[in-house]
């Protein structure tokens, strides 16, 4: 079984479960796009938290101008605390290619695609309906391409004639009927309406309603577009509005030339996945725009708690260090003092050691030299050599009057008063 096979058995089972291709088809988007839920819900938040981050983004880009090396490592670093991972959001939004090739496989090849009928069952429907039906076998070209959907659609219009002649193939042969709301969805739409003939309503009703397919669906995706820009803001720099302009000109015009290109059941998917994606992206902005919230504000109060805890631990390292030079008699310098008072400060420690180093370097001359030290004056008072005078004698007027010590001027004081 080939990998668009697998795609080809839920279309068969919504086709005989509601007996229409169209609604098959539509079934088969909502199959396909709840399948994708999950994944698209994921790349819908890795999109939003990348949204988020753009303020931060955008100052890393100013502060890191000129360095885009340390730019590209603190971007990073950021990714990593927020969680976030850049190409997440892309990589999910390029699943429903894949499987819009395979569908187109399934709508191109339903006899080997969605019956799995044999190479030799397929060559005994089309000698039936070469032979019976008017079915011509193009060599090449597009007529080649879809000759399975013509296929199909003689065995519907003959049924009973073939099954009767050939069976049901052990019951995987599919009375298959293309026809949705009056439109043959195995045909190609074409933009050459004047061709039409304008005279028969049977021919130009369903020709203009193949038209209005590639156009819808253009349309569709291009209100798909405007709604995602919306829902994704993206910093409004030069290169982005660039970018949208070309997304919002190019996804519609391919859209367009695809549906144009390929059977009308593919433009009705189209529309359908564009339909449903609208309603999924708006539905997860809205969800995931209140868990976000929820989130950022959580992340804000553990970062209030962390930075609470980080405060009171450096002020008890300070109050610790503190202690510690207190203990060991090392001086601190109060973060508060001016800088003008600290500097005064220090002048003055530097003339104390200089003033210090002069007196040492003094008494160690006179040591060397051999001078005495001089000796302290009687009328010497403190620093004040001659504070009682030059000629100040303590014995000139015997004992009795020489100045007393102060603990025996105080005895005597007590003796007298009697206190």
């Amino acid at each position: 079984m080939s990998f668009s096979s697998i795609f080809g058995w839920p279309l068969k089972e919504f086709y005989l479960l509601t007996g229409n291709y169209g609604i098959a088809v539509i079934l088969f988007g909502l199959l396909v796009n709840l399948i994708l839920l999950p994944f698209m819900a994921k790349s819908k938040k890795s999109m939003m938290r990348m949204t988020r981050l753009n303020p931060k983004m955008q100052a890393l880009q100013e502060k890191y101008a000129k360095d885009q090396q340390r730019l590209q490592t603190e971007t990073m670093k950021l990714y990593k605390e927020e969680g976030v991972s850049p190409m997440s959001g892309c990589l999910w939004t390029l699943i429903p290619f894949p499987i819009l090739i395979a569908l187109y496989s399934v709508i191109r090849q339903p006899l080997t695609k969605m019956m799995v009928l044999g190479e030799e069952a397929v060559t005994s429907l089309t000698e039936w309906v070469t032979a019976n039906a008017g079915f011509v076998a193009a060599e090449s070209g597009r007529s080649a391409a879809y000759q399975e959907i013509q296929i199909a659609d003689l065995i519907h219009e003959n049924w009973s004639a073939v099954t009767s002649a050939l069976g049901d193939f052990g019951g995987k042969l599919i009375d298959l009927n293309y026809h949705f709301l009056g439109l043959n969805l195995g045909e190609q739409p074409t933009f050459q309406l004047w061709r039409t003939d304008w005279s028969d309503a049977s021919v130009w009703l369903p020709a203009v309603g193949l038209f209005l397919i590639p156009v819808i669906s253009a349309g569709m995706s291009w209100v798909s577009m405007i709604i995602s820009q919306k829902t994704n803001p993206q910093p409004a720099t030069a290169a982005n509005n660039s970018t949208n302009k070309t997304m919002m000109i190019f996804m519609p015009l391919m859209s367009l030339w695809i549906c144009f290109s390929m059977p009308a059941a593919l433009g009705v998917y189209w529309i359908v996945n564009s339909v449903f994606g609208i309603l999924r992206d708006v539905g997860l902005t809205k969800y995931f725009t209140k868990t976000l919230d929820l989130e950022d504000a959580e992340r804000e109060q553990k970062a209030e708690v962390r930075r609470a805890r980080e405060l009171e631990e450096e002020r008890a390292r300070q109050k610790e260090e503190t202690e510690r030079r207190r203990e060991a008699g090392e001086s601190t310098v109060n973060r508060n003092t001016s800088k003008k008072k600290l500097q005064a400060s220090q002048k003055q420690q530097n003339d104390e050691r200089k003033a210090e180093a002069a007196r040492e370097e003094r008494a160690a001359r006179r040591a060397r030299l051999g001078i005495p030290e001089n000796e302290t004056p009687p009328a010497q008072v403190g620093h004040r050599r001659y504070a009682r005078g030059r000629a100040y004698d303590p014995d000139r007027y015997g004992a009795q009057f020489a100045p007393k010590a102060p603990s025996e001027a105080s005895d005597e004081i007590t003796e007298v008063t009697g206190e």
